[in-house]
């Protein structure tokens, strides 16, 4: 019998990988987001100290409204930047928790980019810059331009 997947588990197991490589010191603290069905979570930590620095979500009377969909997300986004630029942090590290890089999670992580407070991803960078990675971009898989 096939046994079924618990995805929960999967995520956790993913989110111990991610873990591994990724810490936020009080310099660079780290942007963990959770997601749930009808919320979204996003705390900014200090790893080395073990704190928390900053906190916003959907739950409570400060979010108003439905927490379970994309604009919400980007609230949510914009509210944990301007809350991480009140404390004195300049730059962030994205932790995705183990979810998709999708959807929600990836509203906040915009929000969060258009504050400054993260790095463009590649494919943001590459939209943003089309002439430029056309002019000294490398063509195909590392080869020479022939």
């Amino acid at each position: 019998m096939v046994s079924q997947v618990n995805r929960n588990a999967r995520r956790r197991r993913v989110h111990a990988r991610i873990r591994k490589r990724l810490r936020g010191t009080a310099a660079r603290p780290r942007l963990a987001v959770f997601r749930s069905l009808r919320h979204i979570y996003a705390q900014v930590i200090d790893d080395d100290a073990q704190h928390t620095l900053a906190t916003a979500s959907t739950v409570g009377a400060a979010f108003g409204g439905y927490g379970g969909n994309v604009a919400a997300a980007a609230k949510v986004g914009e509210m944990i930047a301007e809350r991480a630029r009140e404390s004195g942090i300049e730059q962030l590290v994205f932790d995705r928790g183990g979810h998709n890089f999708k959807g929600r999670v990836r509203a906040v992580a915009e929000a969060v980019q258009k504050a400054g407070l993260l790095p463009p991803t590649r494919e943001r960078r590459e939209r943003d810059e089309p002439a430029a990675a056309a002019k000294g971009g490398k063509s195909g898989k590392g080869r020479k331009a022939k």
